[in-house]
């Protein structure tokens, strides 16, 4: 069998193998540093994150109850402005109604026809007839 042959290090690669042995090392534990770190400040960080987030939403919510409130009283005023607008033109409606049926009424006047209350009063004249002509039939 053969022997393998280790060569032992000089002074100077000596020196140098210990110091890349000592910064690995070191590289090594500051791995490890961080991920302890990072698990014991990452609930603080997440609990922070949620705070902030808690914050954001309630003003969003805020915000948006703002504009609802204000799209609210803007259709309010807008109804109010169509009521009044509504009530207007009823009135001008009437008047029209009135004005046409004032004009229908004076052209079947001119035709010589006679209007629903020239009907109405004849009719109650009738009745006043017919109710006097009863009782003097009645008397004889």
């Amino acid at each position: 069998m053969t022997k393998a042959s280790v060569k032992k290090p000089t002074d100077a690669q000596g020196v140098v193998l210990n110091d890349v042995k000592a910064y690995a090392r070191k590289i090594w534990l500051a791995g490890l540093g961080a991920y302890n770190k990072a698990g014991h400040d990452s609930a603080e960080i997440f609990k922070d994150l949620v705070k902030v987030g808690e914050s954001i939403e309630k003003k969003g919510k805020q915000l948006v109850n703002e504009q609802v409130d204000a799209a609210n009283s803007q259709i309010d005023s807008v109804k109010s402005s169509v009521s009044g607008v509504k009530e207007k033109v009823e009135v001008q409606l009437d008047k029209i109604e009135q004005s046409f049926d004032n004009r229908v009424a004076n052209a079947l006047n001119r035709l010589g026809i006679p209007s629903h209350q020239d009907i109405a009063a004849l009719s109650d004249k009738l009745d006043q007839l017919s109710a006097a002509l009863e009782q003097v039939a009645r008397t004889k």
